[in-house]
């Protein structure tokens, strides 16, 4: 039962880490996203951007998905990152102080006002992601208190077994340290939490069990172990993705390396920061010293983890240039082929966390999305020259308009695994806003698909006057021309609104366009109808002639609509 309670308590802190760190994410998912964006001008004020979300949304992990969404987005240079990357590093060990805190006294006292007004403010709309926060932090809290009653239920100062256990171990031997590091490491690979091997280590130091020193190669073992599981999940993202976790495992492991040289001295001066005697044994001083001084060890294990961090930091972080060049030679950018540069680029490595941070990759997905249907549109343009161009060879002609009809299909395939990925993340529990902001994505991808419709029609149609041999006079092929020119205009005003930030866009520009395009369309399709009547060209050339102008009038209407979608008109 005390094994089972002890699993159980080590859940119950980790979903109650998870709950409070979704909840502070919904509560400031935008604000953190701007933060991010203006504040890392240089490495400095990237480093401290770091610390300062970390410690806010207390979880290292999102801090970290949101910096590589950004380079991956072209907003930060990977240098930026890495020193974001390091205050991440610095801001996840507040969890470590918390902890300790817990272990220190009885914290399930403050546990049960919390769950009362949690539950008050869960049924007030307005206050419910509060709520679920203050749901997290008790949860959480609940979880840390039962920790500690079961470490001391558990007596495992007084069982000789595990006392013999780790005695066997001499806390001089460098291979002992190197041992417990590895232990560390694979534990957080195996529970995919840093903070449950820091709980467990803690319960064992404090109950007096596990010596200072094993204890910490733990804690370092935990450090590379979190970089591994982030380095493994980066595999399937793309290169500065790749890149970025790299970067943090040469941190952290380069921490380790330097602190195994100072290993000893270390600890002592961190130790004595605490007011903790090392050289204090359970033989030479009453039962009650022993345990008062071995209850400061939890302490002792959050302070080294911050100072591992600081110095860590202030060593390194005077070396992201050579650490980007270094990332950069290992991790090269792969020659994709066009098949695979047509694939999702920032939701198919299910890297994300929270839903917030979905919403934000989504997005950029969206706009990558709308990026290769107007390369799709690019290549309708090029099909339409070579329509006009009597030297063109039919078997070009044919090529292009194959990749055409298959951008037709991947479009079709891009808006289905958009939406579904947008269906999965709306079946969590999301803020208003981030509701009405994945309704305007499923409106914008629908509409964008569209426009890959309109695109293919307009390939099939010159097809068709290719196949049938019809040829447009002069003024046909420049009013063409224009309206080509016009609705890939209107594109690039689209692709203008879905990268930029939704406060400083408008839909005059969008409007303007449109109104030119469709007082366009009226003036050639009048002029289409009298060149018919005075047998400029046949009836056949004309339709074709009329079948183009309204695809591309078409389109614009699809743009407007992607604009107004994404301006929440």
């Amino acid at each position: 039962m005390l094994v089972l309670r002890l699993l159980g308590s080590l859940a119950l802190l980790m979903y109650g880490m998870k709950t409070m760190s979704d909840a502070l994410q919904k509560m400031a998912g935008p604000q953190l996203r701007h933060v991010l964006g203006a504040m890392t001008t240089n490495r400095f004020t990237g480093m401290l951007t770091g610390i300062l979300v970390t410690a806010a949304v207390q979880s290292s992990t999102a801090t970290t998905v949101m910096t590589v969404s950004f380079v991956s987005a072209g907003l930060l240079t990977l240098a930026q990152a890495i020193s974001v990357i390091m205050g991440a590093n610095i801001g996840t060990t507040l969890t470590a102080w918390i902890m300790s805190a817990g272990f220190s006294f009885n914290i399930t006292d403050f546990v049960w006002p919390s769950f009362v007004i949690a539950i008050i403010l869960i049924y007030n709309k307005k206050r419910r992601t509060v709520g679920d926060f203050l749901y997290g932090v008790a949860f959480m809290f609940l979880g840390l208190g039962t920790l500690r009653q079961t470490g001391v239920d558990m007596h495992l100062g007084e069982q000789q077994a595990v006392l013999d256990f780790f005695s066997s171990f001499d806390p001089q031997s460098f291979t002992t340290t190197i041992t417990f590091l590895i232990i560390g490491g694979i534990l957080t690979m195996c529970v995919q939490s840093s903070a449950a091997v820091m709980a467990i280590t803690m319960i064992l130091c404090s109950s007096g069990v596990l010596p200072i020193y094993q204890g910490i190669a733990l804690v370092m073992g935990e450090n590379i172990g979190t970089t591994v599981t982030s380095n493994i999940v980066a595999l399937s993202a793309g290169t500065q993705a790749r890149r970025a976790a790299l970067a943090h495992m040469f941190f952290n492991v380069f921490g380790v390396c330097w602190i195994l040289c100072v290993f000893q001295p270390f600890v002592d001066f961190v130790c004595s920061l605490v007011g903790y005697d090392v050289t204090m044994t359970k033989e030479s001083v009453s039962t009650e010293l022993f345990l008062a001084n071995a209850a400061k060890l939890s302490f002792v294990l959050a302070a080294f983890h911050t100072c591992f961090n600081l110095v860590n930091t202030g060593i390194l972080i005077w070396f992201i240039p050579q650490i980007e060049k270094l990332v950069c030679a290992i991790i090269k950018p792969k020659a994709t082929s066009e098949e695979e540069d047509t694939r999702l680029r920032y939701i198919s490595s299910g890297i994300m966390k929270t839903p917030e941070i979905s919403v934000l990759q989504a997005q950029k997905e969206i706009a990558l999305f709308a990026t290769r249907i107007q390369r799709m549109y690019g290549m309708v343009r090029e099909l339409f020259n070579m329509s006009v161009d009597p030297n063109t060879k039919n078997e070009d002609f044919q090529k292009l308009f194959i990749r055409i009809e298959k951008y037709e299909d991947i479009s079709d395939n891009m808006e289905i695994e958009i939406a579904r990925y947008l269906e999965q993340v709306s079946d969590a529990h999301l803020s208003d806003e981030t509701k009405a902001k994945i309704r305007s994505m499923m409106r914008q991808i629908s509409e964008i698909e569209s426009i890959g419709d309109a695109c293919y029609n307009l390939a099939r149609t010159l097809h068709r006057k290719q196949e049938q041999h019809k040829v447009f006079t002069e003024k046909q092929r420049e009013d063409l021309l224009e309206m080509i020119n016009l609705t890939d205009d209107s594109l690039t005003q689209m692709n203008r609104v879905l990268t930029g930030h939704r406060e400083d866009l408008s839909i005059t520009e969008t409007n303007r366009l449109e109104r030119h395009i469709n007082e366009l369309r009226d003036h050639l399709k009048a002029e289409n109808i009298n060149s018919i009547n005075d047998h400029e060209y046949d009836y056949a050339v004309g339709t074709m002639f009329t079948d183009l102008i309204n695809e591309c009038e078409k389109l614009g209407d699809y743009v407007v609509n992607v604009v107004e979608a994404r301006l929440g008109k």
